[in-house]
């Protein structure tokens, strides 16, 4: 009974009690997450061929180095920068519109946009790769016929196949991205803006004046995932074009390099040194761009 009581005790008192909610997660992290990353990075250093391992030190990194590699990171990060700037201000400004209160059929709107997130990205792959594909009576090529152009190869020319790509992203994320604007919107007083209404601003100087600026905590944290994902774009590619194999690999992307390396190669110690590399990439971009937007190593302001 004395067991069961001290028992209870640890566990309703308010200074453990955070510690065990948070229990399951640290686990999890641990679990699933650090020790995944951490013997990624031993493989890194090695040569890895069924349960057999050899360590062969900076090799796979010596190997790694290479055209295919570059230009892989190259489609990925030029992936990402787009991205990037497409998915923060457009869906911020359908979120602005939504919220707006002159706007009607809000809840209609916000299904309309967030359906496709729902969608199986393999599903939207496959369509999208029908609609551009080659053939004359493709659905694109017959749309543009109507206005006198030649069909159109889209998915063999590098600017035909990063439109298609950039849509894909649009059709699928800006739903996404627009609900957590929504969400910060939601945390601004009304106050703000009839104020400023009274004061004789406009829709535009209250947009900029108010609206960007304490949004800019969803901002950072749109921003940082969409890096993340931009980076890790590979199952939109891999659909698209039917396969890791795409004409002078113009949309392989790094994780694609690492799904080609890794296991249609099976030379698992070089996929690992890509993953680390991309994890570093990853990581160094997200450190400038939250020092950069005070995200972290931020000065507290004394009182």
């Amino acid at each position: 009974m004395e067991k069961q009581n001290l028992f209870k005790k640890f566990i309703y008192s308010q200074k453990t009690a955070p510690y065990v909610f948070l229990l399951p997660f640290a686990i999890s992290f641990l679990v699933f997450f650090a020790y995944s990353i951490f013997d990624t990075f031993v493989m890194s250093f090695q040569r890895v061929a069924g349960g057999n391992t050899e360590f062969i030190g900076l090799k796979n990194y010596q190997v790694l180095f290479n055209p295919i590699f570059f230009k892989a990171l190259k489609n990925s990060i030029f992936y990402m920068i787009v991205t990037c700037c497409i998915m923060i201000p457009f869906p911020m400004l359908l979120a602005t519109a939504l919220n707006s209160k002159s706007m009607r059929c809000k809840n209609m709107y916000r299904s309309l946009l967030f359906i496709p997130a729902l969608t199986s990205v393999v599903v939207a792959g496959v369509v999208f790769r029908l609609m551009f594909g080659e053939l004359p009576n493709s659905f694109m090529n017959q749309l543009i016929a109507r206005f006198g152009a030649e069909p159109i190869i889209w998915l063999r020319r590098v600017p035909t196949v990063w439109l298609v790509l950039f849509l894909l992203c649009i059709w699928r994320w800006t739903g996404v991205n627009m609900m957590y604007f929504l969400s910060g919107l939601q945390q601004i007083p009304e106050d703000l803006y009839e104020s400023a209404s009274i004061d004789g601003a406009s829709a535009i100087q209250k947009f900029f004046h108010i609206t960007v600026p304490l949004l800019k905590p969803t901002s950072v944290y749109v921003l940082t995932i969409s890096i993340y994902g931009g980076m890790a774009m590979f199952t939109e590619s891999y659909i698209l074009f039917n396969g890791n194999s795409s004409p002078n690999n113009i949309g392989l992307t790094i994780v694609g390099y690492l799904y080609k390396m890794g296991f249609e190669q099976n030379n698992i110690g070089l996929g690992s040194a890509i993953g680390v590399v991309l994890l570093c990439i990853v990581l160094i971009i997200n450190v400038i761009q939250l020092k950069f937007n005070g995200g972290i190593f931020a000065k507290r302001k004394e009182k």
